[in-house]
């Protein structure tokens, strides 16, 4: 999914992965694993029995340096093989999305995991201006941690 024209930040990485565009459909819309690869998340709990369809809700347990904070997100996008993207505090609140694209390639699959903030959450309205530019500067780098280590579990 890609961001739209009004967010107020935008940052993706890729990454080529030797394993088709459905394997890693698996890890990255399987939540509970995503505490394995990303440096933030650290996994979760679906709510209400869902399971990775649109309109399920999970919670995240996030971590960052001394702050952790739980985050309810919502499933938006379910195209095995194709698009995982989640919102933040749900798609009609419309704050930070995360987004996970596959596309046939060469070396199999080329992940994209794309991040954007289009309205402020609670907590990075109530964050100083530097704070939240500190977030967005960190970001990139998150992301591809993220990529690079979906990359290394489809791969082993």
């Amino acid at each position: 999914m890609q961001a739209p024209a009004d967010a107020i930040a935008v940052h993706e990485a890729s990454v080529e992965i030797a394993a088709s565009p459905e394997a890693v459909y698996a890890l990255v819309s399987d939540l509970p694993r995503m505490g394995e690869w990303s440096p933030e998340n650290q996994g979760g709990t679906w709510l209400d029995g869902g399971t990775g369809n649109v309109g399920d809700w999970f919670e995240g347990f996030n971590k960052s340096g001394e702050r952790e904070w739980l985050r309810p997100v919502e499933v938006a996008v379910a195209d095995p093989g194709k698009d995982f993207t989640i919102a933040v505090t749900g798609v009609e609140a419309n704050c930070t999305w995360w987004s996970y694209e596959m596309e046939p390639s060469g070396a199999g699959t080329k992940l994209t995991e794309r991040w954007w903030v289009v309205n402020l959450t609670e907590a990075m309205a109530a964050a100083t201006e530097e704070q939240r530019q500190a977030r967005f500067a960190a970001t990139p780098a998150m992301l591809q941690t993220t990529v690079e280590g979906v990359k290394a579990t489809a791969e082993a």
